[in-house]
């Protein structure tokens, strides 16, 4: 039975039991069906408290609200021009042009475009459509198709954004659909994401995990004179920041990357994790992310700036360049992300004695949406429901007969359904959708959730070379769960292994990582991901002035002895690293 207090705000239920409380904005709600199985909000027990989502629609601008947040996006184009929350006006930065606050974007390449990395197109739209208005949920849509006429201008896809706003929510949904049809051309996808720019001076410190959190620099710092450009665009040295606590440090967005699997909310708060507001971005899933787990995405950085990146040739290049042929049928959804602001009335946290962070709170507000996802509530039927989806169950062992006569278990093994392909082909996959789970200790897995269609289903095992990939083809259909039973990964294998360098657990982690130069450090990388610095490769430079590095396999370690990553150096034509194995008998 439902508490008589659930659906009531966690920041109205604690001001009715005390006053001396931690005060959050959190979300709980009942549901009510609608028809065709999806759902709008309805409020629980007690939720009538909260007033109802407003609409406002203007020649230029949007309004929607709901007493909590209250969000303005331009008509009919489409972008954020302000977010209002907790007595605050506008949580986007406001000295920037109104449509450079927070939008979609998407970079690409065809006929026409001539700037090398592509052309940049900020997916403004020319028609709004309300999908929902009602007190529990608005839902707006806001299309552009595209035609013949536009050649080259914007990207050769119909676009439809759609922005969510629930009762009582302490935030909003945003999700898109890019359609390719028969009627355009060719082109090549290189990057698409959504962007958002809180202000500079609301906040200035940055979480991206556990463990990854600091002040950030303000933008101005980044400018000559207190700004000196490195070696790309990204990177700068501040030599003279506004906040004397910067100086010295290099500051480059690329260091805040993190692997698809763990991007799962990151943001903003004030001065620290006990300042008054959050701004956060909530991920529940990376099923529509391309390139696997494992694929390196940006995430929140210097500006500051929060982002949802969905694809990008970032670390790759051009083999992750999606392309797209005249006349190719595709479809696909990106999103919906949860933009959640929380708030912490700092004299009651300091009397609560509680310990809850706004960074606490954005994690448990990712375990409230991962419970909920797939979402009911979304408008787009081109968004599959729960009861549209399928999954898969089965176990993983590995046999290596020159290890053991028996299976081994696959120890922090990894599996997934991807579109079908050759085994690894996953890591350069971008048109369809991947669903990954870790196996448990014995192997077994459980893949729910997954979208209606026919998949691969490949995985890895750290310790162990190559990729599992299953045999037959696996057609998902709705409803239905497919076991699998068990299933044997048999790494390839010629003969004995003679010798290794390094472990095959698809990182650089364990080989040499020089310490960064000390005048281009940033703080954060100090004892953690080290090789996030900036520079580094200057380093193997200087540990082989005159030649490459050398490896001898009986004598050297590779934790000391191979440097973590191949590099070039200036003015010298690197030939690679040397393995000196020749110690070995019958070499």
């Amino acid at each position: 039975m439902e508490h008589p207090a659930a659906g009531i705000p966690l920041c109205l239920l604690l001001l009715l039991m005390t006053s001396t409380s931690s005060c959050f904005f959190s979300e709980a709600s009942a549901r009510i069906n609608h028809g065709g199985g999806r759902q709008v909000l309805a409020p629980a027990a007690g939720q009538n408290s909260f007033p109802p989502v407003k609409l406002q629609i203007m020649d230029q601008y949007v309004v929607v609200g709901n007493g909590i947040v209250e969000v303005n996006l331009t008509n009919p184009g489409g972008s954020m021009t302000g977010i209002q929350y907790n007595g605050i006006d506008n949580l986007l930065e406001v000295v920037k042009s109104e449509t450079d606050r927070g939008y979609w974007d998407v970079v690409w390449k065809g006929d026409g475009i001539i700037k090398k990395k592509g052309a940049l197109d900020r997916l403004e739209c020319k028609n709004l459509t309300v999908i929902t208005e009602e007190e529990e949920q608005v839902e707006l849509s806001f299309t552009r198709k595209w035609s013949s006429e536009l050649q080259g201008k914007p990207v050769p896809l119909d676009i439809d954004k759609r922005f969510v706003m629930r009762r009582g929510s302490s935030g909003f949904y945003t999700y898109a659909i890019y359609e390719h049809s028969q009627q355009h051309p060719a082109f090549q996808l290189a990057n698409t994401r959504l962007v958002l720019k809180p202000r500079k001076d609301k906040f200035h410190y940055m979480a991206i995990s556990d463990k990854k959190q600091r002040p950030m620099p303000l933008p101005e710092d980044r400018v000559p004179p207190r700004g000196q450009p490195l070696a790309y665009p990204e990177a700068v040295l501040l030599v003279d920041p506004i906040e004397p606590q910067f100086k010295g440090e290099v500051d480059d967005k690329y260091e805040y990357s993190m692997e698809s699997r763990d991007i799962k909310v990151h943001g903003w708060m004030g001065k620290d994790p006990s300042s008054s507001v959050g701004f956060w971005q909530i991920t529940p899933s990376s099923e529509f992310r391309s390139a696997g787990p494992l694929k390196q995405f940006l995430s929140s950085h210097d500006g500051p700036t929060c982002l949802a990146v969905f694809h990008s040739t970032h670390y790759t290049g051009a083999d992750l360049m999606v392309p797209f042929e005249a006349g190719e049928a595709w479809k696909k959804v990106y999103g919906p992300v949860f933009v959640y602001f929380n708030s912490l009335e700092s004299e009651a946290s300091s009397s609560s004695g509680t310990g809850m962070s706004l960074w606490d709170d954005a994690k448990n507000q990712l375990m409230v949406q991962a419970k909920q996802w797939p979402y009911r509530f979304l408008g787009s039927r081109d968004y599959p429901l729960p009861d549209q989806r399928g999954g898969i169950t089965g176990r993983l062992s590995v046999h290596d007969p020159e290890i053991s006569t028996r299976n081994l278990p696959p120890t922090g093994g990894w599996v997934g359904l991807a579109a079908p392909g050759d085994p690894g082909s996953w890591q350069l996959e971008s048109k369809g959708y991947q669903f990954w789970t870790e196996v448990e200790e014995d192997g077994s897995f459980s893949i729910s959730n997954v979208i209606a269609g026919q998949y691969n289903l490949y995985g890895w095992v750290p310790g162990f070379i190559g990729d599992y990939k299953y045999d037959a083809v696996i057609n998902i259909t709705p409803g239905r769960s497919i076991e699998v039973g068990d299933l044997v990964f048999e790494p390839p294998r010629n003969a004995s292994t003679l010798w290794e360098i390094g472990v095959p657990d698809r990182t650089a982690g364990e080989f040499f990582i020089p310490d960064a130069n000390p005048n281009y450090i940033n703080k954060l990388y100090i004892h953690q991901e080290k090789y996030r610095q900036y520079g580094l490769w200057e380093r193997y430079a200087e540990l082989y002035p005159e030649a490459d590095l050398v490896y001898n396999v009986r004598t050297d370690d590779y934790r000391k002895d191979w440097f973590f990553a191949q590099v070039t150096r200036f003015g010298i034509l690197a030939r690679g690293f040397k393995v000196n194995y020749a110690v070995f008998a019958g070499f």
